[in-house]
């Protein structure tokens, strides 16, 4: 902010001022430091009270330069301080306002309950992609560390369907309820169920025993980071090449790759073709691992394995190879 590096120059050039009128005073009178800067702020902030000492010609020359250049640095600090905080109070209100319109238009988006540290990965994650979300968090202070990404944040409490409504959960695709607390997580299931009855909603769970719990309230799937963390470390020792694999297809560590989910609409010209005629390995150079379809997963797909409209392709390739295809892949309008 300008006004806050005014301030910063202004505040520096009446240190300086101080300290040269201290030493001044120190130097031409002869007066203690003490009495010197006590003279210099009693000039600068205009109080009027009398002459510490009673001052030479030559200091009262010295004095009417303090009072000419440090007065005046003392009333532009105090206007460049109030510049300061109106900018700060207008492009706080003007931050809220946009951001209530941002959220207003949302729509097909994702809302995650709770802005910790699984709130944050998932909207890394969703924020990479990129697709539209917004955050809800009831604590203001926690939700201000997350100013600077840019994000829509909304600070509320996601069990109430007020504070839901205000995140358009009518309008949603999918809901992450990523508080630290199981209690929390499951009545923000119930309730953004009871909302929206076709919403996807994935929900985190602290202990084993509540992942039943959550699933009877309405979440479409669990996830435990203990739980995942646990199998992560014990796989780490037991299989470390299959994880490193993982993490460089899922988390772009080392190669750039990435395991995504094609859907093959209707009008797609992959519909009807063998994996071998669709050529999608040679001309794409994406990997098909699985063909996922309401009869079940098919993995490792042989050449002669025909895609059908409303399946999903899961497939590793590099992002951008994976974006073209799912172009490809979607109907032409």
């Amino acid at each position: 902010m300008k006004a806050l590096r005014n301030l910063g120059f202004l505040a520096a050039a009446l240190l300086l001022v101080i300290a040269v009128g201290t030493a001044g005073f120190h130097y031409i009178e002869g007066w203690p430091w003490f009495d010197g800067f006590y003279m210099v702020i009693t000039t600068l902030t205009t109080i009027g009270y009398q002459e510490t000492h009673p001052l030479s010609h030559a200091g009262r020359v010295f004095n009417l330069m303090i009072i000419m250049g440090g007065v005046a640095l003392v009333f532009l600090v105090i206007g460049s301080l109030t510049q300061a905080l109106l900018e700060f109070e207008l492009q706080n209100f003007f931050g809220r306002r946009r951001m209530e319109r941002d959220i207003g238009r949302l729509a097909d988006h994702y809302i995650i309950c709770g802005a910790g540290r699984v709130g944050r990965s998932a909207a890394r994650e969703l924020a990479r992609r990129p697709v539209p979300f917004v955050i809800l968090e009831s604590n203001e202070a926690k939700a201000q560390k997350y100013a600077t990404e840019n994000w829509l944040l909304l600070v509320g409490d996601a069990t109430q369907e007020q504070t839901l409504r205000d995140a358009r959960i009518e309008y949603a695709r999918g809901l992450v309820a990523a508080t630290t607390t199981d209690a929390t997580n499951l009545y923000i299931v119930l309730t953004a169920r009871g909302l929206n009855p076709k919403l996807r909603i994935i929900a985190r769970a602290s202990e084993e025993k509540a992942e039943k719990h959550l699933l009877t309230a309405g979440a479409d799937s669990v996830v435990s980071p203990y739980i995942f963390a646990g199998q992560r470390i014990a796989q780490s020792f037991l299989r470390p090449h299959v994880v490193s694999f993982l993490d460089s297809a899922t988390t772009h560590l080392g190669m750039d790759l990435e395991i995504g989910q094609v859907a093959i609409a209707p009008r797609s010209p992959f519909a009807g073709m063998t994996i071998e005629s669709s050529r999608i390995r040679q001309d794409r150079g994406v990997i098909v691992l699985a063909i996922k379809r309401e009869s079940g997963m098919r993995f490792n797909p042989a050449p002669d394995d025909r895609i059908e409209s409303g399946d999903f392709l899961i497939a590793m390739g590099e992002p951008q190879q994976l974006r073209e295809l799912e172009q490809m892949a979607a109907p032409h309008l």
